[in-house]
Parts: structure tokens; C-alpha cells; sequence
């Protein structure tokens, strides 16, 4: 689902399939040919749970990822550029096979960085920008 922003050439996406904004900004923007999606949470949209573990975390992070990105009008072959969160850098092997499980082939440029500290203290947040063409 998509609403129109207060500037003619942005346009906010929203979907009830990924978790809601927890702050002043949008689960995704639309500008142009390009989706510009915020970082997503590993929060079940419907329950509000948060996974223990790593693993868990990554694969609902995907799949949260995943759901905005189409409700944006892309899809995961379509991402350009992806930033992985992580609260210990030494996740990063678990969190890579997830990633490579949600993408396949597709290999879109991407960083990693570790961060004393994410929202909802999760162990794992992604964000990327997608083409819409």
C-alpha cells in the first residue's frame, strides 16, 4: 500500500506485512525510479515478537525486508544496495548464510557494520534501496 507524501515527487510506503514505524519516519520512500526502504526490525508484524537468536532474528529481518520492498513495487532481485546492522560482528558468518538464503543469486553491493546498539536492542537490522524498473 502506498500514500502520498506532502512532496509531489516523494511517495511513502506502508504495509500492514512488516512493522509499523517506531519513530517520526516511513518504512519505505519512493523518489523517481529508486525505493529507498528504511532498516528493518526482526519484529513479527502481527505479534510484536523479537526472536532470541540471531538466526531467527536475520530470517525475520529478511522477510520483513522483503515484504516492504514489494509493497514498494520491487523485489528482492531488484535491490542495489543493502547495509546489514549488527550488534557483534561475530554473527556475521550466521547472518550471511540467511542473507544469501533470501537473496539466491542476486548479489547486491552491500556493507556490514557493528553498532554498540540497535532499536529494541535486536542483534540485527537491514536496510537497502531498490530500483522500481
Amino acid at each position: 500500500m502506498s500514500v502520498a507524501s506532502t512532496h509531489p515527487s516523494l511517495s511513502i510506503v506502508s504495509t500492514p506485512n512488516a512493522p509499523g514505524a517506531i519513530g517520526p519516519y516511513s518504512q519505505a520512500i519512493k523518489v523517481g525510479d529508486l525505493l529507498f526502504c528504511s532498516g528493518c526490525l526482526p519484529v513479527d508484524p502481527s505479534t510484536g515478537a523479537i526472536p532470541d537468536d540471531v538466526a531467527a532474528q536475520t530470517k525475520q529481518a529478511l522477510k520483513n525486508l522483503r515484504a516492504v520492498v514489494e509493497a514498494g513495487g520491487s523485489e528482492l532481485g531488484k535491490v542495489a544496495k543493502t547495509t546489514v546492522f549488527l550488534k557483534n560482528m561475530n554473527d556475521f558468518l550466521t547472518v550471511n548464510k540467511y542473507y544469501e538464503d533470501a537473496f539466491g543469486d542476486h548479489k547486491p553491493a552491500r556493507s556490514a557494520v557493528e553498532v554498540a546498539r540497535l532499536p529494541k536492542d535486536v542483534l540485527v537490522e537491514i536496510e537497502c534501496i531498490a530500483s522500481l524498473k
